[in-house]
């Protein structure tokens, strides 16, 4: 049951994989440098004008048997300089009360704003800001029963001709969050990570990230719990570029836990479409 449960997107990235083989074959064309947001982390890089992306992830732990699958819009908002974004959670937790049923998380409303640079540029910097609502069922572990507030800096730097780095800094603030159990309490969770990209080809990335967080959960009426996770996670990504400006890239990531997480492992699943909206560029 646990192997048939990654089944949908594995297939998505291979068919992906293989209309872009067949249709690269039949059409060739340029492919574009890869921009698309690191696995762990987020690059600096909204979307531009007239171009929308939509992402999805898929991450399982091996010794839990834990799983999320998210989708992810995003959209420009008047040109580059601001991307609105929403992302939505499936998820399945083996130890909640449900027996481990699939089920949805709670939702990201997403702004960010191109405060420095762009795509092209040595130097990028894109404030995040979102909106948790809770969507999902706390009572199962999906979510924390309260919305909260999530900001995240992400800067990106070129450090030369093949290799780019990506440094993240974010802070979540859930006022009210709920347990299991209904017991409330006021949470935080810090997260700083930080990613090299290795440009090997033009269509064709390789990733090393370290993503790390320090945070609390509700552990009774006004009492917190300090929770801890690390990773670093090798991964590569690579991209078919059409003709009509569609661009896809499949990814897959395996995240090795360190510190905290010392002993774990996951799979990691990335797949993304980039395609214009408008007759612009």
């Amino acid at each position: 049951m646990k192997r048939s449960s990654s089944s949908p997107l594995a297939l998505v990235l291979l068919l992906g994989a293989f209309l872009g083989h067949a249709l690269g074959a039949q059409e060739p064309s340029r492919p574009t440098p890869i921009q698309d947001n690191s696995f762990l982390l987020e690059e600096a890089y909204n979307q531009e004008a007239g171009v929308i992306q939509h992402i999805q992830t898929f991450s399982r732990l091996q010794r839990s048997g834990d799983w999320v699958y998210t989708f992810t819009e995003e959209w420009p908002w008047g040109g580059q300089r601001h991307q609105l974004s929403l992302t939505a959670p499936l998820q399945r937790l083996a130890s909640s009360p449900d027996g481990g049923r699939r089920g949805m998380g709670d939702l990201a409303l997403n702004y960010r704003y191109q405060a420095l640079g762009d795509g092209s540029s040595v130097v990028a910097f894109a404030p995040r800001l979102s909106v948790l609502l809770p969507t999902g069922n706390h009572n199962q572990g999906r979510g924390n029963g309260n919305p909260g507030l999530q900001v995240n800096l992400p800067l990106s730097v070129v450090l030369g001709d093949q290799f780019v780095t990506h440094m993240n800094l974010g802070y979540t603030y859930t006022p009210h969050a709920k347990d299991l159990l209904g017991h409330q309490a006021d949470i935080g969770t810090t997260n700083i990570g930080q990613s090299f990209v290795w440009l090997a080809r033009q269509d064709v990335n390789l990733l090393l990230e370290f993503a790390y967080t320090s945070g609390e959960v509700v552990a009774g009426p006004g009492v917190r719990q300090p929770t801890q996770s690390a990773f670093i996670s090798p991964g590569i990504r690579w991209a078919y570029t059409f003709p009509s400006g569609l661009q896809v890239v499949p990814g897959i990531a395996v995240p090795i836990g360190v510190g905290a997480s010392r002993g774990e492992k996951a799979i990691f699943l990335y797949l993304s479409f980039e395609h214009p909206f408008t007759r612009g560029k």
